[in-house]
């Protein structure tokens, strides 16, 4: 069902009034603890300055949720005149951007405001592709926080460049990435069987260009095909990952060591629970997870070793990879940036160890300097590459 402008605005109303509970509440437990004193002395004022603050902090919560109530109910009356929901790019990268961070919350929820896997044309759902189509199909993953409409920067877009000069038609997948990545790969595994099967060609084979987590989404929607033995599969020849977090983001690691040390305080560990509300899709970039088992039966915010036993590219199908630097040089050194989320090693799949090790020719790899993450999907040279690799 299509989202209607109101409930865009109630379901965003309902994110602040929980927000703002929970900030409440954080700062409630901090005040305490701060003013409860010394633990030596078995924080002999906390009762006094729980019982004398609770009032303020009751009357906060009161005022957000009758201002809440209030809200919902108006949007409610008013949304026969509101129409439907917008399609605007910027709505969508608000969207994307909203999914990535609590992205599986929404889910659990029913938040309208939850993305739903699918993969689409130029705004439409792919059921309302006719012809002429080309039999060669180019698809477009996006990465964590966004949605298709990331592929459209700089003005120019890889999708529509590319089906001019190589007769590809290009679609693009949409989906919630602040689900486990694994969930989002059996997904879009089931959406290219539907395409195979009800695209108005015969499909030829298919091309796929994923950016950052959506690359760790194409390998394991790669292993769910593989395991249920989906005709997609076959017809998948090229697979090139932009800035793919391969061996997982030191930015999540970091965070998620920092998460763990704001438990040791009993100041700080109400700030505890902001740090855990980091999605799925997120935790899931520490290590570049990819498979069910290696994170089902765990805490995702353990401070843990990296749970993977193996990591492999999908056989029989061309891969590359490039990678981005912020340096000038391809060659950072010790104190390698990367694309300042992923570094180069991590996109181009390296690792020490030989299990985990992915294998992308070296004739197939390419570092691009003085880039961003977000660079990559409108950078000149990464489109020459894209067209070369893909003649």
């Amino acid at each position: 069902m299509a989202r209607t402008r109101a409930a865009e605005l109630r379901e965003a109303v309902r994110l602040a009034v929980e927000a703002t509970l929970g900030a409440t509440g954080v700062v409630q437990d901090m005040h305490v603890a701060i003013g409860g004193g010394p633990a030596l002395l078995g924080r002999p004022l906390e009762g006094l300055v729980r019982l004398l603050s609770a009032p303020t902090y009751a009357s906060i919560r009161f005022i957000t949720q009758l201002v809440g109530t209030g809200l919902d109910a108006v949007l409610e009356q008013l949304e026969p005149a509101l129409g439907p929901g917008g399609d605007s790019r910027e709505q969508d990268l608000v969207v994307g951007a909203l999914n990535g961070v609590l992205g599986d919350r929404l889910e659990a929820q029913g938040s309208t405001l939850a993305l739903k896997t699918e993969l689409r044309r130029r705004g439409a759902p792919i059921d309302a592709v006719t012809p002429p189509v080309s039999g060669r199909v180019l698809v477009l993953v996006h990465g964590s926080s966004a949605t298709e409409a990331c592929f459209e920067r700089g003005g120019q877009h890889f999708g529509e460049a590319l089906e001019a000069s190589h007769g590809l038609t290009w679609v693009a997948a949409r989906y919630n990435s602040g689900r486990h990545v694994s969930t989002n790969g059996r997904e879009l595994s089931e959406a290219l069987e539907a395409l195979v099967a009800r695209w108005p060609v015969p499909v030829e084979s298919l091309h796929v260009v994923a950016h950052s987590m959506g690359g760790l989404v194409m390998r394991s929607a790669c292993l769910d095909a593989e395991a249920h033995q989906r005709a997609w599969r076959g017809h998948l020849k090229t697979l090139v990952f932009l800035g793919t977090p391969h061996q997982g983001a030191p930015l999540e690691r970091v965070g998620n060591v920092v998460g763990a040390l704001l438990g040791v305080s009993r100041a700080s560990a109400p700030l505890q629970t902001l740090a855990r509300l980091r999605s799925a899709g997120v935790t899931d970039l520490r290590f570049g997870l990819t498979r069910d088992e290696e994170w089902q039966g765990a805490s995702r915010f353990d401070v843990d070793v990296d749970p993977r036993t193996e990591n492999r590219l999908p056989e029989g199908v061309r891969c590359f990879a490039i990678a981005a630097t912020l340096s000038k040089e391809p060659d950072d050194g010790p104190l390698a940036v990367g694309d300042g989320l992923v570094p180069i090693a991590s996109a181009l799949g390296e690792h020490p160890s030989p299990a985990l090790a992915l294998d992308v020719p070296e004739a197939h790899r390419v570092v691009l300097t003085s880039l961003n993450h977000m660079d990559l999907l409108s950078d000149a040279r990464v489109l020459e590459q894209l067209r070369a690799w893909l003649a």
